[in-house]
């Protein structure tokens, strides 16, 4: 991946991972509602959410992410993400919401309208 920030609708409907610090940035710096989903490869309430996080991405206007926690620990960190999985919402550069654990999809929904 380049450090473009990544869209959603630039997959075939999975949501794509944002893996650099620089694009997390460049993302979360884009006008618009940004989801990210702050997840680990081996956490299995994020496997769980996987396929609800994939469907919001080919669904919504809204850019819907994941970010592996090991993978980029350093924007973890910044937004003291403690417990995965956790979506963090972003309006226009800003974080407005958190949920932390398993969300059913319309509050996922909720969160970025």
């Amino acid at each position: 991946m380049t450090d473009d920030p990544p869209r959603s609708d630039d997959d075939t409907g999975a949501a794509p991972h944002v893996d650099s610090v620089d694009a997390f940035e460049k993302l979360t710096a884009s006008d618009g509602t940004v989801l990210v989903d702050f997840y680990a490869d081996w956490c299995g309430p994020c496997q769980l959410m996987a396929p609800t996080v994939d469907d919001l991405a080919s669904e919504s206007e809204a850019t819907v992410v994941k970010l592996d926690v090991e993978a980029v620990p350093q924007v973890a960190a910044a937004y003291d993400v403690k417990s995965i999985p956790s979506f963090v919402v972003f309006e226009d550069g800003t974080p407005t919401e958190r949920l932390v654990g398993m969300q059913d999809e319309e509050a996922l929904r909720v969160a970025i309208e």
